[in-house]
């Protein structure tokens, strides 16, 4: 079966300040895959997927990366958005006075009028959304709660997982989405992105638990360390740095 890459990212480099994080990193997603980043506390990760989402406050040094075939590089994080990328928050924010039900319709309804489709009203809306809480375990009474406001934690990585499957984004990445999560928490959230997952999207995890991946089979596996890719391989090598570390790959 010939593979379509979604993205390809060629010697990307990025800074932040003046400290460069990332150096010559290459990857290639093709749809239908699950990539798994690990590695240690500063070894680049969420530097990358911020890079990746277009976050103001890192400064790309050189590199290309291609997203459905268009460098995104230029592209502010609205646009990413829209063309398709979505990145879950290893802490997502709170936004005291806006309903989840009023963001949520805002969001999709910015990604509709971003693809020349009609925007939808908020009864249309509610049924809609109404079909996508059920995967994700919430309660509709969720949707008249302000933005995050005294969600705990997994309430928190649901409503980002919501947000996903709403916007029905074709890359996902999904920084730490399992960090401070109990099991519980942790089989909704993996099964809500299952459903999601299919041979259209893409998603890259990254997170520094081989638990998650019990769950979420990925197709990759790689290890990062000082900014770049340095080990390439399946489920297994995650099971292999849950038991030795990453010091063997020095």
């Amino acid at each position: 079966m010939n593979k379509t890459p979604i993205l390809e990212i060629k010697e990307l480099k990025a800074s932040i300040d003046t400290n460069q994080i990332l150096k010559s990193l290459d990857l290639t997603v093709n749809r239908g895959e699950i990539h798994a980043i690990m590695g240690p506390n500063g070894s680049g990760k969420s530097t990358f997927s911020k890079v990746l989402a277009g976050h103001p406050a890192y400064q790309v040094l050189d590199g290309t990366v291609l997203f459905k075939g268009t460098n995104i590089l230029d592209l502010d994080p609205e646009e990413r958005a829209h063309l398709g990328i979505f990145l879950a928050f290893q802490y997502p924010i709170e936004i005291p006075g806006v309903s989840n039900e009023d963001f949520l319709r805002l969001a999709y309804n910015a990604k509709q009028k971003a693809n020349d489709l009609p925007e939808v009203d908020p009864l249309e809306f509610l049924m809609i959304i109404q079909q996508k809480l059920d995967l994700v375990d919430m309660s509709p009474a969720f949707l008249s709660r302000n933005v995050n406001e005294g969600f705990s934690g997994g309430e928190k990585k649901r409503n980002e997982i919501l947000q996903m499957i709403l916007l029905d984004s074709e890359l996902c990445i999904l920084d730490e989405t399992d960090s401070g999560l109990d099991i519980d928490a942790l089989k909704i959230i993996s099964n809500g992105i299952n459903v999601f997952m299919n041979d259209s999207k893409a998603i890259i995890l990254i997170t520094h638990y081989q638990r998650l991946l019990d769950y979420i089979k990925p197709d990759f596996v790689h290890v990062m360390q000082n900014g770049k890719i340095i080990k390439t391989g399946t489920a297994e090598l995650a099971k292999e740095l849950e038991l030795k570390g990453y010091e063997w790959l020095k």
